[in-house]
């Protein structure tokens, strides 16, 4: 994986993807470069105006681009499985599932649930579930990505109170939903794997990436100070949303990307060319993701189907 940059990326011509998130940050990178070497791209964007906004950008640095804008807010269930049912694509090759939100002060979603692990699970576990059908139509070379980060150390799941109910703390609460989209990818890895399906699940992490996820909690709280203190970080630390995509855009398309790799920066999880990850053991522990399972088709109402049941 040496250098690994997008000029590596296979040709992507006759794929259809989604990339949720995909007006800002490193999903918009991600996008951009599926499009740029061919592929279909349905942009799921929650915000409509900046939706609109990356598309029009998109379309203006790559000529051409065959991409649209789909309405997906991921903190609301029904706004999920109305993207899934209205996407007009029978089969999909790709969903990378990007959007998330970080640390943010305690909010709850319109379904009740704890913004962040909504966000960054829940709302992914359904739509993911909800598509798997046109992922498996796609045949080989189909695959989620589940974006992560290495901050899924911070802690992992509790089942005794996955919305945080007792102690509320906005970065173990983000810990935990990373955690929970690591969890989510070995348990459909081993759910894939058993029922012979030619699917992949991997996850990809971006390393410090300089985007406006870091910001959006302080700024909820107008903390000024903490919040140009983050984007002088941002400019002086991070490596660019650019680099940062490039995970995430290796588990999508390289070859060789295997059942639960877990893709990341090769220096010290924070920068570099993408490689595969060290991940926390509690990510790979089989009674928890299966319970984290159960627990998500409860929460969300969306079983997946397998071959065989």
């Amino acid at each position: 994986m040496n250098g690994w940059t997008v000029s590596d990326i296979p040709g992507q011509s006759g794929r259809i993807a989604v990339v949720t998130g995909a007006n800002s940050g490193i999903g918009y990178v991600t996008a951009r470069e599926l499009a740029r070497q061919g592929a279909r791209v349905v942009l799921g964007c929650r915000d409509v105006t900046r939706g609109k906004a990356a598309e029009e950008l998109m379309r203006e640095q790559v000529p051409g681009a065959d991409v649209r804008l789909a309405v997906l807010d991921l903190a609301d269930l029904a706004s999920v499985r109305a993207f899934a049912a209205e996407l007009p694509e029978e089969r999909l090759d790709l969903l990378v599932n990007n959007a998330g939100v970080m640390a943010l002060p305690q909010r709850r979603t319109v379904d009740g649930f704890e913004m962040q692990f909504a966000t960054n699970h829940l709302g992914h576990f359904a739509l993911t579930g909800l598509l798997l059908p046109r992922l498996r139509a796609a045949g080989p070379g189909a695959r989620v990505v589940t974006v992560s980060s290495g901050l899924h150390f911070l802690g992992t799941v509790d089942p005794r109170d996955l919305q945080m109910d007792h102690r509320y703390r906005r970065w173990i609460a983000y810990g935990r939903s990373k955690s929970a989209n690591l969890l989510f990818t070995h348990e459909l890895s081993r759910r894939l794997t058993a029922e012979g399906s030619a699917v992949v699940a991997a996850a990809a992490h971006p390393g410090y990436a300089a985007t406006n996820l870091q910001t959006a909690g302080l700024r909820m709280e107008e903390r000024a100070v903490a919040e140009r203190a983050v984007e002088l970080l941002n400019r002086t630390v991070a490596q660019s949303a650019e680099d940062g995509a490039l995970p995430s855009l290796y588990a999508a398309t390289a070859p060789g990307v295997r059942q639960d790799d877990f893709i990341g920066p090769r220096v010290l999880l924070w920068r570099g060319s993408p490689t595969r990850s060290v991940r926390a053991r509690w990510t790979l522990d089989d009674r928890a993701s299966a319970g984290l399972w159960a627990a998500s088709e409860r929460l969300t109402g969306v079983t997946y189907a397998w071959n065989g049941d």
